[in-house]
This record gives structure tokens, C-alpha cells and sequence, in this order.
């Protein structure tokens, strides 16, 4: 009968464990000082040899012959148990084997002695599927086990295990192994096969692993069945649904040119052969991150594994590192929604949509720094050809005790400079009633005289609304979507600005208070004003119109 790769290379000694001499250096060390413990928790992502140590483990403690901490694999014991004919090893599973009865009866099976070997070793796998009441039912036995006795338990979330029981077991992180490691592994397997593999495509297939041996072999496995003897780099990425790196390059390119067209044909000759959505957008966002390494790091082939890193440091000198993080929060967003999605080639499309447009996004963040600084519109900070600005003589600036004299003053930066420095004028209050409604009439006036002392306040409160004026403190409120204008003018030096130049307008001291929400709030006289008319309709429809006089 066929097995398959990953269950007939499985490891036999802790040698043959890729990627882990910090765990199996520990354990070999144990075995051969006899300084074994009771109970071990073996952690990490999936495939990278919890259970295989395991076992390794389970026949290195009771074999007749151990060498340097190594099962000889060819004693009575060691045999017994690769057959699986020695009943003192127990594997069991507690994503099927999770409720408080199943422990109860492991806890009856325990006390007795193994039958033929020295350990009694019960290795526990997805520790963390056991109920809670199952977690109790162990935790007694797992503190105080029979001396023949040893309990491994192994998760890929040990944050899910109570912290009772992990304090009672010595802990062992499993780490991923290495796209070198794996590629060397297979290699030898494929000697031993005598098979014809492509080096790319064992790169390719390390890769697609994320660092686990079992999947690897996996996909090995795969490509095996589909090539035969030979098996070449085209066949394997039809295999394994992963689009060509040449149509992503290409991809890529249509994207940041612009090219929206071109870059949704090639999403649709994606899908038309068979590639899988979700895996296409995981491509992307490797690619990207492929990228931000290439940018930000001067030796990139120290952290990738690429065959053609050459490619990527020459896409990466035609995109700022502001656009690729931009590109790595638009697909990474996409692939959370197209997991839950039933179309995710809509949410792929539109995801190359927002990053056609993403450069000629800018925040309102952006925007306002560029006008406080005097930058002025983008097409002068792009082209600053395009406007000539003229400079004055020195001699002919006036110069004020807050400017240096240490250059040339243009004469945009003197007009968007806001007015801040000029004493604050006294306000005189003239008397006259002052409601919401003088306010709304005459707020464009208001607005154009903020506009002309400092245009970045005019671009938060023009979005603002009024909603009242109640003792002299005039409200401004913002919709959801502005949360961020609000933010920004009520900050301390902003406020004070808007309420000096309102209050100058209107000849009194007025306060503003800018908040969230857009609904109107009415005056507190009008509530009482309401109120009493209730009451007094109240009265009248009681005792009738005949009867009651209204003063």
C-alpha cells in the first residue's frame, strides 16, 4: 500500500528533526543523564515535528540500546513500537477524545505499570481542544503521575491550556523550520526516489510550506503524482494553484502605472485558469512584503529566499515605501473579507482599484500641513516649475521682532502666514441681542474673513454645521465622517483663532464649542416656553374654555 511522503520520512531519531537542536539537544541530554521528566509540552505551528519528537522521545526512554540519547530503532522495544505493537505507548487524540469521562478512564488506566518496557508514555495531541472539566480531571495526575509514567502533550496554541497545567510541564517551542532546511530535506528525498525536480521548484514549494515540513512534503507529494519522474517549474504551478511570478510582476507594473485595464485582464486570465482567489491575493501580499524588505533593508538576501531578487529591487526603485505599505493594507484588508466573501474576485478587483487610486489620495492630514507650512497647492510641490515666486529685497522687508533675518521672504509664504503675532484686539460688547439666526445669516461672511487669516481653519470649519447659541457659546457640530476636523480645530491654538475672529465680527465675547453630532439643540427658553404652553393646554381641557382666562 502507497504512503504517503510525510508518514514514510517521518523522522526516526532526534538527528533527523530539521530546524529544532534547541529542543532535541535538551531531551537527548535528559535520556542520557536518566534526569527524565513526568510531564512535557511540546509547542508550535503545525508540522514542525511535535509529534515525531514524540515518538522519537517514547522509544528513546524505553530503549534496550539508546546511542549519544538516540533510540537504536532495532531493539525488541524500539521495533515493538514503530509497529505499534507495544500497548505502553498510547497516542490519543483530544480533539476526539475532549470530555471529562475520557480522562477519568485515562486516570483508572494509569496506575498500572507498563507490561513490557520501563516508561509508560501517553502522548496527547491538540491538548487544547480538552474541556475544561477534562483539564481538571488531569490536572492531579499530570502533578503527581506514578513514577512509570510520562505524559506529552502537544498543541499548536498553547495559550488556550490553563496556566495549572502549564506549569506542571516542562515547555518546548517548536520553531518554523527554514526555507534552506526544507529544500535540503527534499532533495534528499528525491535522490533517494530518483526523481528529476527542478530546484525552483522545491524553492517554490518551501515557500508555499510556511515553514512546515508536513505541508511541504505535502505538496511534494502532489507534484509526484501530476509529473511523474520529471517534474518542471510551469507543471508545478499549475499543480499547486500559484499564479505564475512573471503575470504578478506584470500585475504589479499595470497597477502602479495606472493601468486598470490591463491589470483586471489579468486577474480575469487568473481565475479563467484555475487559480484559486484566495491564494492569488496571498501571492500579492508576499509579493509587497517581498518589496517593503527589498526597500528597507541593504541586504535583503539575508532575509529573503528568492531566486530572482534582482527583480524585485528593480520594481521596488519605482514605488515609495509609502505606497507599499499602502498596497499591503489594501490586500490584506481584501483577504479577510474574501474569506467570508461568496464572490472574492469582487473584493480582489476592487482591491487593485483602491491602489490604482491610492496615489492620488491624499489625507486631509496631508493637506493641511502642506497650507500651515506654505507648501501651497500639490502641482507646485510636484512641478515647482510651474509657479515662479518672486523675491524681495531684504532691505525692503519689514522685520518683525519673532522673524530673523536670515533669508528671503516669497511673497506666497508672507500671504498664507497667519496674522498670530498681532496683539488680539479688546472686544467691546455693543449691546445688541445676538441669536442663532443673525449667526447662520452672516457665517459666510465669517468664514471668508477665516479664509483669509488662516485657510487651514477654513478647511476644518467649513465642514462643521451650527446648531445654537445659547448664552453667547455657539455650538458647531460635525457628521461621523469628520471625526478628524473636529479633532484638529479643537485644539487650543485653533479655537482661540476662530473665536477671536468671530467674536470681533459680531462685537462680542463668544466661546465655540466644536462637538460630534449634527442634530439641532434647542434653546432652553423654547423648552420652557413648550412646557408651559403644555401646561397651560392641560387646564383648559380640563376645566373648558368657558372658565379659564389666559393672561
Amino acid at each position: 500500500m502507497y504512503q504517503a511522503l510525510y508518514r514514510r520520512y517521518r523522522p526516526k531519531s532526534f538527528d533527523e528533526l530539521l530546524g529544532q537542536s534547541h529542543i532535541t539537544t535538551t531531551l537527548r541530554n535528559q535520556i542520557q543523564k536518566e534526569s527524565v521528566g513526568h510531564a512535557y509540552l511540546f509547542s508550535g505551528t503545525r508540522g514542525t515535528g511535535k509529534t515525531s519528537a514524540a515518538k522519537i522521545f517514547s522509544r528513546a526512554v524505553n530503549c534496550l540500546n539508546p546511542q549519544d540519547g538516540n533510540p537504536c530503532n532495532q531493539c525488541e522495544n524500539c521495533k515493538g513500537i514503530l509497529e505499534e505493537t507495544v500497548m505502553d505507548v498510547i497516542e490519543m487524540d483530544a480533539a476526539s477524545n475532549n470530555s471529562v469521562d475520557d480522562i477519568r478512564d485515562l486516570r483508572e488506566k494509569v496506575v498500572y505499570p507498563p507490561a513490557k518496557v520501563k516508561y509508560k508514555v501517553y502522548i496527547i495531541d491538540e491538548v487544547h481542544m480538552l474541556s475544561k472539566g477534562a483539564f481538571n480531571a488531569l490536572l492531579k495526575t499530570l502533578e503527581e503521575p506514578p513514577k512509570h509514567l510520562i505524559f506529552i502533550l502537544a498543541t499548536t496554541e498553547p495559550e488556550r491550556l490553563p496556566q495549572t497545567i502549564l506549569s506542571r510541564c516542562q515547555r518546548f517551542d517548536f520553531k518554523r523550520i527554514t526555507n534552506q532546511d526544507l529544500v535540503l530535506n527534499m532533495k534528499n528525498i528525491i535522490e533517494e526516489l530518483s526523481l528529476d525536480v527542478d530546484d525552483k521548484v522545491l524553492s517554490l514549494i518551501a515557500r508555499n510550506s510556511d515553514g512546515a515540513m508536513r505541508d511541504a512534503l505535502s505538496l511534494l507529494d502532489q507534484c509526484i503524482s501530476f509529473g511523474g519522474d520529471k517534474i518542471d517549474y510551469e507543471n508545478a504551478i499549475g499543480i499547486l494553484g500559484i499564479a505564475n511570478k512573471d503575470l504578478v510582476f506584470e500585475m504589479i507594473n499595470d497597477i502602479k502605472e495606472k493601468n486598470l485595464e490591463k491589470a483586471l485582464l489579468s486577474i480575469d486570465e487568473i481565475i479563467q485558469n484555475g487559480k484559486d482567489i484566495h491564494q492569488f491575493i496571498k501571492d500579492i501580499i508576499t509579493h509587497f512584503r517581498n518589496l517593503m524588505v527589498v526597500k528597507s533593508s541593504k541586504n535583503p538576501s539575508n532575509i529573503l529566499d528568492l531566486d530572482d531578487i534582482e527583480g524585485y529591487i528593480s520594481q521596488s526603485k519605482s514605488m515609495d515605501m509609502e505606497y507599499i505599505l499602502k498596497a499591503l493594507e489594501i490586500f490584506t484588508e481584501a483577504e479577510s473579507q474574501a474569506k467570508w466573501s461568496t464572490q472574492p474576485r469582487i473584493i480582489l478587483e476592487m482591491a487593485a482599484i483602491k491602489l490604482v487610486n491610492a496615489e492620488d489620495e491624499l489625507t486631509l492630514l496631508e493637506r493641511v500641513e502642506r497650507l500651515e507650512k506654505g507648501l501651497g497647492p500639490v502641482r507646485d510641490r510636484i512641478n515647482p516649475n510651474v509657479t515662479e515666486t518672486k523675491e524681495v529685497p531684504i532691505e525692503n522687508t519689514p522685520i518683525r521682532n519673532s522673524v530673523s533675518n536670515e533669508g528671503v521672504k516669497t511673497e506666497a509664504t508672507k500671504a498664507d502666514k497667519p496674522r498670530e503675532e498681532a496683539p488680539k484686539p479688546k472686544i467691546i460688547d455693543d449691546g445688541k441681542d445676538l441669536s442663532l439666526d443673525i449667526v447662520v445669516s452672516q457665517w459666510q461672511s465669517v468664514l471668508q474673513q477665516i479664509k483669509s487669516s488662516k485657510i487651514s481653519l477654513y478647511a476644518l470649519i467649513i465642514e462643521g454645521e451650527l446648531l445654537s447659541l445659547e448664552n453667547n457659546l455657539l455650538t458647531i457640530g460635525y457628521k461621523e465622517n469628520f471625526g478628524f476636523h473636529q479633532q484638529a480645530i479643537s485644539k487650543k491654538e485653533n479655537k482661540e483663532f476662530v473665536e477671536q475672529i468671530v467674536s470681533t465680527y459680531f462685537n462680542k465675547n463668544i466661546g465655540i464649542n466644536f462637538i460630534m453630532g449634527n442634530k439641532k439643540i434647542q434653546p432652553k427658553e423654547a423648552k420652557q416656553d413648550e412646557g408651559k404652553e403644555e401646561a397651560i393646554k392641560g387646564v383648559v381641557d380640563f376645566f373648558g374654555e368657558d372658565i379659564v382666562e389666559i393672561k
